[in-house]
């Protein structure tokens, strides 16, 4: 893959760059709320992750081989520092490259998810996802109707269902690449590979009824992390930008405004 295959859009005209990475299953759109309210005072860019929306397809990816796609990005969009943000799976894909590259991040968030390995939590939703390819189905109701049979989560049922799309034949099909994100979820679930700690500005917003970040993960997110803040958004789960936006994009402008000399 080379690093014009990852797909980016952009908003926002001038100041700093900040960088958008969204999950497991998802496309840089899902972060657009956030994207549009920091549009006025950044040059904010959404991408698509490797094997995700309409970034091309690999034959491999892991956390190293995701931030280097981003790094190489970057580097070929001419950016010499940005802003990094991650929900969840991007999450982890942004502390790599910050790990990695530290003089290339100038701040980073991360949106509920810790530097840790995770056990597997994804089966339901591979056979859900599994069930509507395999039906080949002729609507986008069809796709949900399928969905529902595994998945008891409407909010789940909707975020996958962003990532359908009608196919030339009629058909609806994933964008992303279900078969290599299967191959490789043990890898996503490893925590990021460091050599040394990032010293930058670190925020971690977590949900309060989301178990991802949990309260012990704090040794693990201050040894890589160590001038990280932990804030908890107390009513929400792990998509807290979802959920209560208004709160998480004020937290996350508030932080960026606060560093945004670093990155010009």
């Amino acid at each position: 893959m080379t690093p014009t295959q990852l797909h980016a859009a952009r908003v926002g005209d001038a100041g700093p760059h900040v960088v958008l990475l969204h999950g497991l299953f998802g496309m840089g759109s899902n972060l657009g709320a956030l994207a549009r309210a920091l549009a006025d005072g950044y040059r904010v860019h959404s991408l698509d992750l490797p094997d995700h929306g309409r970034s091309a397809w690999t034959d491999g990816t892991d956390l190293p081989r995701m931030a280097g796609a981003v790094r190489a990005w970057l580097r070929d969009a001419g950016i010499d520092r940005a802003h990094v943000l991650g929900h969840s799976l991007g999450g982890k894909v942004a502390m790599q490259l910050a790990l990695a590259e530290t003089g290339v991040v100038a701040s980073l968030v991360v949106a509920d998810i810790a530097p840790v390995r995770y056990s597997g939590s994804h089966d339901a939703v591979f056979a859900a996802l599994a069930a509507v390819e395999a039906a080949s189905v002729g609507s986008r109701r069809e796709a949900g109707e399928i969905l529902r049979r595994y998945l008891e989560e409407e909010g789940v049922v909707q975020f996958l269902l962003l990532s359908l799309a009608r196919r030339d034949d009629g058909t609806w099909g994933w964008r992303f690449n279900l078969a290599g994100l299967e191959a490789n979820y043990p890898a996503y679930l490893d925590a990021p590979a460091a050599s040394g700690p990032y010293r930058g500005p670190v925020l971690f917003l977590r949900g309060g009824r989301s178990p991802y970040v949990r309260d012990d993960h704090g040794a693990a997110i201050r040894r890589l992390f160590p001038a990280a803040r932990i804030e908890t958004l107390a009513d929400c789960g792990h998509w807290l930008h979802a959920e209560d936006p208004e709160r998480f994009n004020g937290l996350v402008r508030t932080f960026l405004d606060g560093h945004s000399e670093a990155a010009p």
